[in-house]
């Protein structure tokens, strides 16, 4: 590095002067803790809607973001941590739904029609999400992952169930929980195999694909 002399040096105006009339750099604002979380959580259910994205690596999902994968785990300390987190997203967002419709509604088959919309209609609007409520996206995953997931439906089941026994009483069955289970059953099966379709064709089948048709046909 070439030293200054004393007539390379600029007086105290000129310096003031390249100092004013020099551009500032844009500085670049860091995201809050929360934020990032979500956007790595937002990138990564966006990137299971691609062709082929079955498996996202967090190397892939790091480059994305255009940050380092060491970025990624100061907010999740595992790449299932993340799965966790759209699975949360999941839960919370049909099980709001579902519970809105049982305070609402008092036709328990009115409850049920509803409570498969939701599903369908949910899978439907986040494709990615789909990926994982159908266990594509968590076949190479922690197991803890496809448990949740079960578990997910396995509520889902409870509630039909619970709709459908009411139902049942209130038309004067001799088994009103036999039916229940019967039923409740065939529609979580119902949801689970559209999903799948729905995220094995490459999001063309929508699962809402004649819903109240089908509908018609279960629960009458």
């Amino acid at each position: 590095m070439p030293e200054t002399t004393e007539d390379d040096t600029p007086d105290d105006a000129e310096a003031e002067g390249a100092a004013t009339d020099a551009p500032a750099k844009p500085s670049r604002k860091r995201p809050k803790p929360g934020e990032r979380r979500i956007q790595i959580l937002q990138t990564l259910a966006a990137m299971l809607e691609e062709p082929g994205a079955d498996r996202v690596t967090t190397a892939a999902l790091a480059a994305r973001i255009q940050v380092s994968e060491a970025a990624l785990y100061r907010h999740f300390a595992s790449k299932a941590q993340m799965f966790e987190g759209l699975i949360d997203f999941i839960e919370q967002s049909v099980f709001t739904l579902v519970n809105q419709i049982v305070e609402r509604e008092a036709d328990g088959r009115v409850q049920a029609r509803r409570i498969v919309a939701v599903v369908l209609q949910f899978g439907e609007k986040n494709p990615g999400m789909t990926r994982v409520m159908a266990g594509d996206a968590l076949v190479f995953e922690h197991e803890r992952l496809l448990v949740r997931m079960n578990q997910f439906f396995d509520r889902i089941e409870s509630q039909l169930r619970q709709s459908l026994r009411a139902a049942a009483d209130a038309a004067g069955s001799q088994t009103p929980t036999v039916d229940a289970n019967v039923l409740a059953s065939v529609l979580t099966a119902f949801c689970s195999g559209r999903l799948q379709r729905y995220a094995r064709s490459g999001f063309k089948r929508v699962p809402t694909e004649q819903l109240d048709a089908a509908q018609a046909l279960l629960i009458g």
